[in-house]
């Protein structure tokens, strides 16, 4: 996962550049400084990120918040470096200034929300949980997975979800979702709970997996931008951009080309 930076106090040269009547915060002062931008993933949760094996040889990450990440950078005329981690590592690794922000289809709950800022949801999305073929039709609401053995990526808002809304899970937390659907695949659990445009992309490549159709509850979310504290001018930048893409429709286009470079990737 990435590190976003925290630095100090911004300086009276800086105030320049910064939105009207506001001062330039540190780390937009230090993105400039350092010419690039610096921004934490979690790749194996396509279209939203995932490795890009387009390029013989080479190990990228592409996807929707790779498109946004770049999108900000080019706003603030800097280059964009992706560091790609483990999702339970991102805002650890913004607290250690090894990343500048951290786009990884981030919900941007009041927990979360005590330790860093958010931006505007720029993507929206219903949470359920993938089964086996061979169960398909078997679950009918959350009550009826009370009990069984759940696989979750570690530290997501499906861990919580499946902990607070089905009774007596087994939860079982590992690092990445392609973990999770492997001990599924395999037997060893029950269901992943999973987002659903995540959970139609790993569909379209594994024949042995279902929808169950079955939907969390009480659940009002998205995905938004990690910032650490004390960046608002960074923030309004970045809620600018995740405007702009979505008025000229580049966001959706995002999701479909995304959709359909990992079903390629995944095939190959």
């Amino acid at each position: 996962a990435g590190v976003m930076g925290l630095a100090g106090c911004g300086d009276d040269s800086a105030k320049s550049s910064a939105p009207a009547g506001q001062t330039q915060g540190a780390l937009l002062q230090k993105i400039k400084k350092d010419g690039k931008l610096i921004v934490g993933t979690s790749s194996g949760f396509p279209p939203y990120e995932f490795l890009d094996t387009s390029v013989e040889g080479a190990k990228s990450v592409d996807g929707i918040d790779i498109r946004l990440a770049q999108a900000v950078a080019d706003k603030l005329g800097v280059k964009l470096e992706v560091q790609d981690m483990t999702f339970q590592s991102l805002l650890s690794s913004m607290a250690a200034n090894k990343i500048d922000i951290a786009i990884s289809a981030i919900n941007p709950t009041d927990e979360r929300k005590k330790t860093v800022d958010f931006s505007e949801n720029y993507l929206e999305g219903k949470q359920t949980l993938l089964i086996r073929k061979e169960d398909e039709g078997k679950y009918k609401s959350l009550d009826d997975f009370a009990g069984k053995k759940i696989a979750v990526q570690q530290s997501t808002i499906q861990e919580k979800l499946a902990r607070e809304q089905i009774k007596d899970a087994n939860v079982v937390a590992l690092a990445r979702v392609p973990d999770a659907l492997m001990e599924l695949m395999h037997g060893k659990v029950d269901a992943v709970p999973i987002q659903n445009i995540v959970g139609g992309q790993y569909l379209l490549v594994n024949e042995n997996l279902a929808p169950s159709n079955v939907y969390f509850g009480n659940y009002s979310g998205g995905s938004a931008v990690a910032v650490p504290k004390g960046n608002e001018d960074m923030v309004k930048l970045i809620n600018e951009v995740i405007e702009e893409n979505k008025k000229n429709g580049q966001i959706d286009q995002w999701v479909k080309d995304m959709t359909a470079k990992a079903v390629k990737n995944a095939k190959e």
